[in-house]
Formats: C-alpha cells, sequence, structure tokens
C-alpha cells in the first residue's frame, strides 16, 4: 500500500496545525503599509518647528517655585513616529500635560492614542512626575510621552 493512502489521521492533524500555525505568524508579523505621502509627514516643517522648541519656556513668569510656567519637553523619537509634550506648571506643581505631538498618521495609531495619550496625562497629572505606567497597546507612545514629560520637567528646575 502506498504512503498518502494510508489512513494516518493524526499526521493530516499535526500537518493542518502546523500550516494554521504557520500562517497565523506570518500574518502578525505584517507591518501596517504607509503610503509615501504620509511617511514625508514626519519630517515636515511643522514637525520639525515644533521639535526645535523643545525644552524652550513659553510664557513663564516668577521663579521655578512660584507663578505659572509653560513648558515643552524634547521631541522624542519613537518607532512609529515623534512623540512631544507640554506641561503647565502653577507654583511648583503640574497642572497640565498636553501632547503636542504624537503618531496619528494612520487609522491604528489614531485608535491606539486616542485612549492612550488621555490615559497618560491623567497619569502624570495624578503622579506629578513622569513616574508613570506605560499603557498596554502603546508601548512606544508610552515610552516617547514619559521622556518628554521627564525633559519637560527637568529644563523647570534649571
Amino acid at each position: 500500500m502506498h504512503t498518502l493512502k494510508k489512513n494516518r489521521p493524526l499526521r493530516r492533524i499535526v500537518l493542518a496545525s502546523a500550516a494554521t500555525v504557520s500562517g497565523m505568524v506570518l500574518l502578525l508579523s505584517l507591518k501596517p503599509h504607509t503610503t509615501p505621502a504620509v511617511a514625508g509627514l514626519a519630517s515636515s516643517p511643522a514637525t520639525a518647528g515644533s521639535s526645535g522648541t523643545s525644552g524652550g519656556t513659553t510664557g513663564s513668569s516668577g521663579s521655578a517655585a512660584t507663578g505659572t510656567r509653560i513648558l515643552t519637553g524634547d521631541s522624542v523619537q519613537t518607532r512609529w513616529g515623534p512623540v512631544q509634550v507640554r506641561v503647565t506648571l502653577k507654583d511648583g506643581k503640574l497642572t497640565d500635560v498636553t501632547a503636542v505631538t504624537y503618531p496619528q498618521e494612520n487609522p491604528r495609531d489614531q485608535q491606539i492614542n486616542a485612549y492612550a495619550v488621555p490615559q497618560l496625562t491623567r497619569e502624570a497629572l495624578t503622579a506629578q512626575s513622569a513616574d508613570i505606567d506605560t499603557v498596554s497597546g502603546a508601548t512606544y507612545t508610552s515610552d516617547g510621552y514619559r521622556e518628554s514629560l521627564q525633559s519637560a520637567l527637568d529644563s523647570a528646575s534649571r
């Protein structure tokens, strides 16, 4: 009897399972396609201008402990795009954090950051520091947000 004609259901199950796992690995390893026009936005003058003000102080009044100061953190380049935050300090207390720049070039970035950025902002205001947790599913944005926030807070102490 020929080997292909033998009745071996276990062999077919193993082969089908291996093929399914291989297919899933290939599908999950695909990265979203970006068009050249969208990819060019990362180096646009608007983005370059915002990083040019990184670490700067706008509208500051008084010393580091008194008055209201608005500070912009460094623009941090992540795998999916730059992240930059602006903080407002009133009498040395963190009163507002705004994400100036964050990845939003494609629908998936917009979906992830629509829930990640407000959560990071709440955590920063609660912690009154850059010692905040990473948002699950938005690791790169969280890391960039934390680093930019820390640079803004560091520039407040200078």
